[in-house]
């Protein structure tokens, strides 16, 4: 036991008591968040356009005539 001093010279004993707080119960958590559905190139799946993609018609011939870069060797 412990003695202390209150205000006007009096005397109190302080025994030991049980802590009045109390752990609060287990909650549960949250479920996780979903996840995103899976976009391929990092952008939404697009239809192709209505009237077909671009097809210029020399195309063939001018990357045929693109010159080449070769490696030198040393």
């Amino acid at each position: 036991m412990v003695e202390m001093e209150m205000g006007m010279g009096m005397v109190e004993e302080e025994s030991c008591t049980t802590p009045r707080c109390r752990i609060p119960a287990v909650s549960v958590c949250p479920p996780p968040p979903k996840k995103k559905s899976l976009v391929v190139g990092g952008k939404k799946k697009r239809d192709p356009p209505k009237g077909g993609y671009f097809q210029p018609p020399d195309l063939d011939a001018f990357l045929s005539l693109a010159p080449r870069r070769q490696a030198y060797a040393a």
